[in-house]
């Protein structure tokens, strides 16, 4: 009996041990770039950011804050120095602040996809919201406020689906 026991607790720190080194070396590829922990749906939202964004994703940080009035998307550039991902940035959401305020959410569907949570019941009550664009020291940002609750969520409801979408290059606040 007792020689069973031993057997066992020989194989219980064998295979913890195994597993142990699995985790270990996992997380040190993760750590040196060499596995991608982001979904595929991550990582293609990401490689077809460029498609939509004139901004390099990899050098911002999209930022979302849920308010109870709707909410306010933010992007940043990782180097508050680097003027050009700046510009970019103001300019871009500059344009997308005057196509959402027409009801045009074209420009995140065809990121996102066309079922994208939230777009289009913002782009049917785009006149029920007001959208506001502001520069920046390190990006620009767009605020969205209404006074409807069925928009209020469905502006929490696509900032969650771009939260998911975009993963390590957003987060929220």
């Amino acid at each position: 009996m007792v020689k069973a026991n031993s057997g066992r607790t020989l194989l219980l720190v064998a295979c913890s041990s195994a597993l142990l080194a699995v985790f270990g070396t996992l997380a040190v590829l993760i750590q040196a770039g060499w596995l991608n922990p982001r979904s595929d749906r991550q990582s293609a939202v990401h490689d077809m950011g460029a498609m939509v964004m004139p901004f390099d994703l990899g050098d911002t940080l999209h930022i979302f804050e849920m308010t109870e009035s709707g909410g306010i998307q933010q992007v940043i550039a990782n180097d508050p120095d680097d003027q050009e991902q700046i510009a970019l940035i103001q300019q871009h959401l500059e344009y997308e602040a005057a196509r959402f305020s027409a009801g045009d959410y074209s420009d995140p569907n065809s990121l996102h996809g066309d079922d994208m949570p939230g777009t289009k019941e913002l782009a049917e009550g785009f006149t029920f919201v007001d959208i506001q664009y502001a520069a920046l020291p390190n990006g620009a940002q767009i605020t969205f406020t209404t006074t409807d609750l069925s928009l209020i969520t469905a502006i929490h409801r696509w900032f969650g689906a771009q939260l998911s979408d975009h993963g390590a290059d957003a987060t929220y606040r």
